[in-house]
């Protein structure tokens, strides 16, 4: 498994991680997670509220990674998050934090969190006070590293004024590259690194989805713009553009995306996630393929920047 480091404090992790939000607590999501570390994973993605929207408690996909994790604790890197709620907004202040930390440890079942998240920013609390409060968290030897999710440059920057960022998490793939306007040329000049979720497009680069029918009654994705009437036939017909030039080099579509995002950066860490652990192996494939310049240019023919029909949320 090769490996790769975020930030500038030294934490090491697999060059692939593994998205757990969709996992339902049960068996065989213990049993995908364990062999996803038998065979190289080594970083798990969470949230405090995963699991709400399989219609399950708050922080039972915590539960489910805590306990897949907490006796093989010392060959994971855990990362979780805080601060979305659905009543009140995001929420970042002093108190809350507080809150969410010890209720994220305890669902895990851990004493302490590799990689803590500010799940969104937060408006109505300062940057500083959110990660003033972080810092604390790792004097207290609650965290060991700060995470920020979808932020914006300007708070980025000063929130790592403040104290070390180890991580932005943000959506990119090869139809979500908004990052590479300013998020990206920030993270390489202040050495911080990305891990980007939703990798392959929500499945759209798997190839798997052909038609809207391919989309079970209860798929959270029938209410995105993307997979939605015109804009859903022309996203399709990209993916088999995208298809076809995977098939040509002997890989899949998700192994051709994979490998193109990892070739933005070696300070980038994707998190693709899968409840089969078939798809991991897949995924985990990427790490062979190896993309020529003509490989880059034909990329950027088929599926350029902003191509995707449809807004990302």
């Amino acid at each position: 498994m090769q490996k790769r480091t975020l930030g500038r404090e030294g934490l090491e992790v697999s060059a692939l991680g593994l998205g757990t939000m969709m996992m339902p607590n049960n068996e065989e999501s213990v049993r995908v997670i364990h062999e996803a570390l038998d065979i190289g994973v080594t970083m798990f993605d969470t949230a405090d509220i995963y699991g709400e929207f399989a219609q399950q408690r708050f922080g039972e996909n915590e539960k489910l990674v805590g306990r897949a994790l907490k006796h093989r604790r010392d060959k994971a890197v855990i990362a979780t998050k805080f601060g979305v709620t659905h009543t009140q907004g995001p929420k970042g202040d002093r108190a809350y934090i507080k809150k969410s930390v010890d209720a994220s440890l305890y669902h895990l079942g851990l004493d302490y969190i590799d990689l803590y998240y500010q799940h969104r920013y937060d408006p109505n609390t300062p940057i500083e006070e959110t990660i003033g409060t972080m810092a604390d968290l790792v004097k207290d030897g609650k965290i060991r590293f700060i995470g920020l999710s979808e932020a914006p440059a300007d708070i980025i920057r000063r929130a790592h004024a403040i104290h070390p960022i180890t991580a932005v998490e943000t959506e990119y793939s090869l139809w979500s590259r908004e990052v590479e306007d300013e998020v990206l040329p920030l993270l390489k000049e202040l050495g911080i690194g990305f891990v980007p979720y939703s990798p392959l497009g929500r499945g759209f680069l798997t190839g798997q989805i052909k038609k809207f029918e391919d989309l079970t009654e209860d798929d959270y994705r029938r209410h995105y713009e993307r997979f939605q009437g015109d804009n859903f036939i022309k996203n399709v017909e990209v993916a088999a553009l995208i298809e076809e030039m995977a098939s040509k080099k002997g890989c899949t579509s998700a192994q051709l995306a994979l490998a193109w995002l990892l070739a933005q950066g070696d300070f980038i860490v994707p998190i693709p996630g899968t409840k089969r652990i078939d798809r991991v192996k897949d995924n985990l494939g990427a790490l062979q393929v190896q993309l020529t310049p003509a490989d880059f240019e034909e990329i950027e023919r088929i599926s350029p920047k902003g191509f995707a029909a449809g807004g990302r949320f």
